[in-house]
C-alpha cells in the first residue's frame, strides 16, 4: 500500500538517558494523537533501532507540505502542553525534515522500516531521481519480503519555521535532504534490498553525493487520524 498524501513529516531522535519510558508514554498517549488531530494529518508511526541512530524514527502522513505549515498545527507548535514541555527537553540529536512524497510504492505494510538519507550533486538532481524512481525504488519493490519503498525530499522552507517546541531543543533540528524508507517484513530482508540496490557506488553513479546514511527500524506504534 502506498502512503497516503503527498507529503510526510520525518523526525529521527535520541532520548536522554534514562527518559525513555516518559518519552514512549508521552508519544503513545498524547503527542500522536494530538498530532493527528489537526486537520491534513493522516497518519503517524514511531519506530525503534534494530540497528544505526539515532534510536527513534518517527513519521507522519500529511495531505501536502502546506499541513505542516497551517494555523492550526504552528498553533499547537506554539502552545506545547506541560507534558509536550518536559519531553521536548529530552530529545537528543534530533533531525526533523519536512518531504514531498516524490514516489510512494507497494502493497501493503510491515514491521521493519528503514531509512536511507542521500543527497544529489548540484545539477544532478533529475538523474538522481529519474534513477530512483523509474529503477531503483521498483527493483526494491521486487525483493523478498519488501512491501514498501518510499522516497521523500526536502521541503526546506516547510522545515525551517521557528517555534516554541523548537526553542525547547538542546540545539537546533538537523536536516535530512531526501529520505528513502524501505519497509520489509524483517530486518534481514530489508538490509539485503538495500545491499543489492542501494549501495554506495551504484547511488553515487547515478549523482548522488557521499556515502548513504542508513538506519534499520522497527515499528512501536502507528495511528491513523479519524477522519
Amino acid at each position: 500500500m502506498t502512503l497516503r498524501g503527498r507529503a510526510i513529516l520525518a523526525i529521527w531522535n535520541d532520548i536522554e538517558p534514562g527518559g525513555d519510558p516518559e518519552f514512549t508514554e508521552w508519544h503513545t498517549r498524547e503527542h500522536m494523537p494530538e498530532r493527528l488531530s489537526v486537520p491534513g494529518f493522516l497518519r503517524g508511526r514511531r519506530y525503534v533501532a534494530l540497528r544505526g541512530s539515532p534510536r527513534y524514527f518517527n513519521f507522519y502522513e500529511t495531505e501536502t507540505e502546506a499541513v505542516l505549515q497551517s494555523a492550526p498545527y504552528l498553533e499547537r507548535l506554539n502552545n506545547p502542553t506541560p507534558w509536550t514541555q518536559r519531553c521536548i527537553q529530552l530529545f537528543r540529536n534530533n533531525k526533523r525534515t519536512v518531504c514531498r512524497l516524490t514516489a510512494s510504492l507497494g502493497r501493503g505494510e510491515a514491521g521493519v522500516a528503514a531509512t536511507v538519507e542521500i543527497g544529489p550533486l548540484p545539477g544532478r538532481e533529475a538523474e538522481l531521481r529519474g534513477w530512483l524512481t523509474g529503477t531503483a525504488l521498483p527493483a526494491i519493490l521486487d525483493r523478498p519480503g519488501v512491501v514498501g519503498v518510499h522516497l521523500g525530499e526536502a521541503d526546506v522552507a516547510s522545515t525551517i519555521v521557528r517555534t516554541a517546541e523548537k526553542s525547547l531543543l538542546d540545539r537546533p533540528d538537523a536536516l535530512a535532504r531526501w529520505v528513502i524508507i524501505v519497509e520489509a517484513s524483517d530486518q534481514i530482508s530489508v538490509e539485503d534490498a538495500i545491499r543489492a540496490v542501494l549501495d554506495g557506488a551504484a547511488i553515487e553513479a547515478h549523482g548522488a553525493e557521499g556515502t548513504p546514511l542508513a538506519a534499520v527500524y522497527q515499528l512501536a506504534f502507528s495511528l491513523a487520524s479519524e477522519g
